[in-house]
């Protein structure tokens, strides 16, 4: 028995009503923006992430110019991300809270970088050119879909970070109850093959840099496939910001210590 096709007669019927001139009408309008859609789009994405950039450079020169700003920012900027991170899981992403994010951390890279270019000039040049080429190489593969996010991947990158955390505060805590009198800790006091511990574990997060970057361009993905709000570009954005600043400062590190 034969049964009808609403998505058919829905057709037909349309075909059937509109003219020609119509069609063609149609046809030639520009398809519609974020704006007007008020969808996530990757377009839309790639404008907030560029401003939040802007925003950051900023900061960064203002940073590296002002003593002392440094440390507003890196407070200012922690308290931010974690306002943001809550903030982006239960609301709709803010706008002035990524681009005061941007602002903070700006003042904090700034002033950091100056920091490292002090001690091992010519490090800033060389990390910014690496960032650059790692997120360059990454996008690149993302797009041509050679590389993905996978749940078993993810596990793993999370189980890295957890353990690079706990790394991490242990080897502050050595830095500063003199247990180790390397500045650097245990990343400069211990070799592996004659190779600082430093850049070893610092290639490592690299790596977790680059899939971190994965999971920000599959979010995006994700979003714009699943039509989500507009304001979702912001988050977008800021997971960007967030795995480009951290791959940033880890490589600054690495240069520092294989010049030392």
């Amino acid at each position: 028995m034969a049964t009808s096709n609403p998505a058919f007669s829905q057709s037909a019927a349309f075909n059937a009503t509109a003219s020609a001139q119509q069609l063609e009408e149609l046809y030639n309008s520009p398809s519609a923006s974020s704006a007007e859609t008020d969808r996530m789009t990757v377009e839309d994405t790639i404008r907030k992430t560029a401003a939040s950039f802007g925003i950051l450079l900023v900061g960064a020169v203002v940073g590296w110019w002002v003593p002392g700003l440094w440390i507003v920012g890196a407070i200012a900027g922690l308290v931010l991300a974690f306002v943001n991170i809550f903030r982006n899981r239960k609301k709709l992403p803010s706008a002035g809270l990524t681009l005061a994010y941007a602002a903070a951390e700006g003042l904090f890279v700034g002033g950091i970088s100056k920091f490292y270019e002090a001690f091992a000039g010519g490090v800033v040049v060389q990390a910014v050119l690496a960032t650059i080429v790692v997120v360059g190489v990454t996008l690149a593969l993302f797009a041509t879909g050679k590389i993905r996010a996978s749940a078993r991947a993810t596990k793993v990158f999370l189980a890295a970070m957890i353990g690079y955390l706990v790394f991490s505060l242990v080897n502050l805590v050595l830095i500063w109850t003199g247990a180790v009198n390397d500045p650097w800790g245990l990343r400069g006091s211990f070799e592996i093959f004659g190779i600082p511990l430093g850049v070893v574990i610092g290639v490592l997060v690299v790596i977790m840099c680059a899939y971190s970057l994965v999971l920000d361009f599959d979010m995006i993905q994700q979003g714009v496939k699943n039509r989500a709000p507009r304001a979702y570009g912001w988050a977008g954005a800021f997971g960007i910001m967030v795995t480009v600043v951290w791959l940033y400062l880890e490589l600054l590190r690495i240069f520092a210590i294989a010049r030392n």
